[in-house]
């Protein structure tokens, strides 16, 4: 309760928001949400993968 009433804690709340959006657009929209392969290395790889996705997607948008 202390560190909800501080000025940090205030700070980091207001953008939080944004964080929360981008985590939902990579599970909701692109399937982050669901592994495609087994094991640690392979979600690794498909987190990149789709993050990769996403910034390119952003920068293509940022472009036009």
């Amino acid at each position: 309760m202390v560190f909800q009433e501080s000025n940090d804690f205030k700070t980091k709340v207001k953008i939080r928001y944004k964080i929360e959006a981008k985590n939902s657009e990579l599970k909701n929209a692109h399937a982050l949400g669901l592994a495609d392969s087994h094991g640690i290395s392979g979600m690794n790889i498909q987190a990149g993968m789709t993050i990769f996705a996403v910034n390119i997607k952003r920068i293509l948008k940022l472009i036009r």
